[in-house]
């Protein structure tokens, strides 16, 4: 996401915000939608679930070399830890 809005909002008694409609359309958030708050350093944010899972696996992704599947990794231990169970 690389436009930047700038919006405000009240906090209402009961402490809610409501987001304001050209932010909850940029983030694609509907009624029922989850959201990920975060506070720091004198911030609040809002992040959509799908947002922060996508930046947690180009994090991760730095870390695995190319051509290589974590899934098929996993699998074959899986596989080898079972094998070696049933000759126990």
């Amino acid at each position: 996401m690389s436009s930047v809005i700038s919006s405000t909002a009240k906090v209402d008694s009961a402490g809610r915000i409501v987001l304001p409609a050209e932010g909850r359309k940029v983030l694609g958030l509907h009624p029922g939608s989850e959201v990920i708050v975060h506070f720091d350093d004198g911030e609040f944010r809002v992040t959509t679930r799908e947002e922060a899972i996508r930046r947690i696996q180009a994090r991760v992704r730095k870390y695995i070399p190319a051509g290589v599947s974590l899934v098929d990794e996993l699998i074959a231990e899986r596989r080898a830890e079972a094998k070696r169970e049933l000759e126990d």
